[in-house]
């Protein structure tokens, strides 16, 4: 078994900032890559950035340049930093990750989501 849990959601105004994170835990030999995704109300989810376990990055479009992604592999947690932000940012953010678990299986875990609203 393994558990992503985030925390750092919550209510900012636009151009404010927030920082997420996302902590893994249970049966985990080794991460791969891990990411960040959203949904808002009544949309389908969709992908917000990445970032492989060497530390290499991917944004949306819509991240470049306001949202940064980091990774601590020592502790297995996954950070979105998230600046500028928009009212079209409001939605759950989830994390996900690319996991092989203790028993070598490779498996894909999500947390349960975290609510960001921005206001206007």
């Amino acid at each position: 078994q393994v558990h992503l849990v985030e925390s750092g959601g919550g209510l900012v105004q636009a151009g404010g900032s927030l920082r997420l994170s996302c902590a893994a835990s249970g049966s985990i030999f080794s991460i791969d890559a891990m990411h960040w995704y959203r949904q808002a109300p009544g949309k389908q989810r969709e992908y917000v950035a990445s970032i492989s376990s060497g530390g290499s990055t991917n944004y949306a479009d819509s991240a470049k340049g306001r949202f940064t992604i980091s990774r601590d592999n020592a502790r297995n947690t996954v950070t979105l930093q998230m600046n500028s932000l928009k009212p079209e940012d409001t939605a759950v953010y989830l994390c996900n990750a690319d996991f092989t678990t203790t028993g070598r299986a490779r498996i894909s875990g999500w947390g349960q989501g975290t609510q960001v609203t921005v206001s206007s």
